[in-house]
């Protein structure tokens, strides 16, 4: 066996010291950290939800609440009247009406006479209820001869002929009585009385609402007219001038106004200013006529 030999060791040579390799990260000293305080904290309560069916049967009471008092303060109301003695009425204002005695038996009443029935003018010559042409007038060069104008000739003076006529059929039109007459230099007058049938249409009344209708426009008379007395909703209008170069310059006025089943038109056009006295006093003469 072997002997076992240890190492010899030269005693010259310097000690051998194991290298010291370095962390890769050096440790860093931290700062001591803060005592930890711990926070005071108060109890916490909790807090009590109301069921959702508690709130609903509230609303719900309260609701049945106010409608028992509102009917309970109805019957109150109620029965309060019902003990109460009647308000008397007050006493007529006309406590003394004069009644027409009874004719003895056998008689008749007597019949209006034409001047004062309305009913039996309208279905005459309507020609007769035109205003007469003043003293000194002459007759228009374009004036209907017999004093009637046809209804196709009445529905051209608008701007839809075709559409104006079927327009005045549906109203119940009859036939048209017309005059015209010139005075002065330039002054032309003209009336028509325009009677429709006795129906559901009321002819006369729309027709004359429906020419009323248009006469505030600019193209027109460019106002509301004025109301002419003593008829349902009549009215005169005086129109503003019209200029253009080479002419003369142009007034006009006009009335419209109905009475039973006539409506009535009236037409002044003079190069001197019409007044509304002019016009107002043909509308009126002629209304007196119906």
């Amino acid at each position: 066996m072997a002997p076992v030999t240890e190492p010899v060791v030269d005693p010259a040579a310097p000690p051998v010291v194991a290298p010291v390799v370095p962390s890769a990260v050096d440790p860093v000293a931290e700062p001591a950290a803060p005592p930890v305080v711990e926070p005071v904290t108060e109890p916490v309560v909790p807090v009590a939800v109301r069921p959702r069916r508690r709130v609903l049967r509230t609303v719900g009471l309260i609701a049945v609440a106010a409608v028992l008092g509102l009917v309970g303060g109805t019957a109150v109301g109620y029965r309060i009247q019902a003990d109460r003695e009647p308000t008397a009425l007050p006493p007529l204002n006309q406590p003394d009406l004069a009644h027409p005695k009874p004719l003895p038996k056998g008689q008749k009443a007597k019949p209006l006479p034409a001047s004062e029935d309305l009913r039996a003018k309208a279905e005459g010559d309507l020609r007769k209820l035109l205003l007469p042409k003043p003293a000194g007038a002459k007759k228009a060069e374009f004036a209907d001869a017999d004093g009637w104008m046809p209804v196709n000739e009445f529905a051209s003076n608008f701007k839809g002929p075709s559409n104006a006529l079927d327009y005045q059929l549906d109203l119940g039109i009859r036939r048209i009585a017309v005059t015209s007459w010139e005075t002065g230099r330039h002054r032309a007058t003209e009336i028509r009385l325009v009677q429709y049938r006795s129906n559901d249409a009321l002819g006369a009344q729309e027709f004359a609402e429906d020419q009323q209708g248009y006469m505030p426009d600019e193209d027109f008379a460019d106002s509301e007219g004025k109301a002419l007395k003593g008829s349902a909703d009549g009215r005169y209008y005086v129109f503003p001038v019209q200029r253009k170069a080479g002419y003369l310059d142009m007034y006009e006025a006009r009335a419209y106004f109905y009475r039973g089943d006539i409506a009535v038109e009236i037409f002044v056009v003079d190069t001197e200013k019409v007044s509304e006295k002019d016009i107002r006093s043909l509308a009126e003469r002629q209304l007196g006529r119906l």
